[in-house]
């Protein structure tokens, strides 16, 4: 069986630190994943490749059985990209996240879709806080003075603020969303939530957070966080009207998918200040071109998807993928909580409804 993984260029870094010190970073196609002993060792074929589109995918995947994919590096699984791979019988998808594969169609052909669900929440969470106290604390500018040689106090407290006594509205309260939740409770804010299907009430006093409709999020919270899944229902949901009803002054976190945020309404409402900062660690499309206008808009914090792909993250990920591979090899079901496609259904939604609906 043939197995192709398309994983980020490593470019000869190497791990600074742990259990993996001195090693190509593992989630890169110099680390392979660390599977690739194990794999031929199965008796499989393991081929790596940075190559996201284009013939060199084409001709590997052209007696591939197995495609790996990340969030991080992905290939966009469309039909084209499937009628060069006639074989194929699986996407794994290392990471969190499969709304960069044609869903419908992998069910329609019958090829399974399944990802790490749960990798990489606490990484992501934990991003998500390190986010918001660096918009609030107006970070990003004050480590800029200290590198170009300035000193001008006036000048970066006039957008600081503190966090405690604000409110934060969560956008999809699934794991990663109510995880930022348990770690922001202890700040002392008020806190909403908008999920599809509400939490019951033992868990919204849990995690300290009580349901609102997204138009009331939108008119009351001081930052909102977007967790959710992007589906049909999401994409765009923050564009140019719903931009325009939050609060003047209000700060956007987005660690879910850039197509959930208008890019163009976005870059206009930092413009004219009506919003105070974004941070975001997602883009559309994936790699962000140089041009994209996300990397110059004012009083952003944008990182390139990096927020899920912790060391720690990796580790968990890769377990998880060999996983997915051992069990395909021995014709054993795939863990049910990973599956995204099977026999020819939708299981489960895009991007790990279970995570982040």
């Amino acid at each position: 069986m043939k197995v192709v993984a398309v994983l980020y260029p490593g470019k000869g870094h190497k791990v600074e630190y742990g259990d993996w010190e001195g090693q190509p970073i593992p989630g890169s196609d110099e680390g392979e994943l660390d599977l690739r002993e194990w794999i031929e060792d199965q008796g499989h074929e393991y081929v790596v490749t940075t190559a996201r589109e284009g013939d060199e995918l084409y001709q590997h995947l052209q007696d591939a059985e197995v495609l790996i994919t990340t969030p991080f590096w992905p290939v966009y699984v469309t039909s084209e990209v499937m009628d060069q791979a006639p074989n194929l019988r699986a996407v794994f998808v290392a990471g969190v996240g499969s709304d960069h594969i044609d869903l419908a169609e992998a069910a329609n052909r019958n090829i399974l879709v399944a990802e790490q669900t749960g990798s990489n929440v606490v990484s992501v969470a934990e991003h998500a806080v390190m986010c918001i106290l660096n918009l609030l604390r107006n970070f990003v500018p004050s480590y800029k003075q200290v590198v170009d040689g300035e000193w001008d106090i006036a000048a970066l407290a006039k957008r600081a603020y503190d966090l405690e006594g604000k409110t934060v509205g969560i956008f999809g309260a699934g794991q990663i969303g109510q995880l930022i939740a348990s770690r922001l409770k202890p700040f002392d804010v008020k806190m909403l939530y908008y999920k599809r299907t509400p939490l019951s009430i033992a868990e919204e006093e849990n995690f300290g957070f009580r349901y609102s409709y997204f138009d009331d999020m939108l008119d009351h919270c001081d930052i909102i966080i977007i967790a959710a899944p992007q589906t049909p229902e999401t994409k765009g949901a923050f564009n140019r009207d719903s931009l325009s009803r939050m609060k003047r002054g209000a700060w956007i976190v987005n660690i879910a998918r850039g197509g959930i945020v208008d890019r163009d309404a976005l870059v206009e409402a930092l413009e004219d200040g009506h919003i105070a900062g974004y941070a975001g660690d997602v883009w559309d499309p994936e790699p962000a071109p140089p041009d994209h206008p996300w990397r110059t808009m004012p009083n952003h914090m944008m990182t390139p998807h990096t927020a899920g792909t912790t060391l720690d993250a990796q580790q968990t990920y890769i377990d998880g993928t060999r996983r997915c591979l051992e069990a395909f090899f021995n014709g054993e079901p795939v863990e049910d909580i990973r599956v995204i496609v099977e026999d020819g259904e939708i299981v489960s939604g895009t991007y790990s409804a279970v995570q982040e609906a």
